[in-house]
């Protein structure tokens, strides 16, 4: 697997780990055919896969974003497929409502409110 693209996972997992979620089994299973861009599979229990990926050489806080958006996806599906919440990660400010947005702000990938806009946590710091 693409570092930049094992990196920016091991952040986002650890989130989704930290906060309840469901973790996918990650395959190393590349899906787009572009030399300027890293993919892999995430899986879910039922066996659902859906592609995630990252353009090379963009800025790490980027690639945090659009992944951690990608994730996010993946992570609602599988949660629904499993009769769970699928408000993740979910926002403390509003937990029965929404889940968080991951946005770039001040140059870091952040998890916020989007009803508030309220900053809650770096992306990849969820659990600390």
């Amino acid at each position: 697997m693409e570092r930049e693209l094992a990196v920016a996972l091991e952040l986002i997992l650890s989130d989704l780990e930290a906060h309840g979620g469901v973790q996918p089994d990650l395959r190393d299973e590349p899906w787009r055919d572009d030399a300027h861009t890293a993919s892999a599979f995430l899986y879910a229990a039922d066996g659902s896969g859906q592609g995630v990926s990252v353009d090379l050489g963009q800025p790490t806080v980027t690639q945090l974003v659009t992944l951690a958006d990608q994730v996010q996806e993946w992570a609602i599906e599988a949660l629904w497929s499993l009769g769970r919440a699928t408000n993740w990660p979910p926002c403390p400010e509003h937990p029965e409502s929404h889940p968080l947005t991951p946005v770039v702000r001040t140059g870091r990938a952040v998890w916020v409110c989007p009803t508030l806009a309220t900053e809650i946590s770096e992306v990849g710091s969820l659990g600390r």
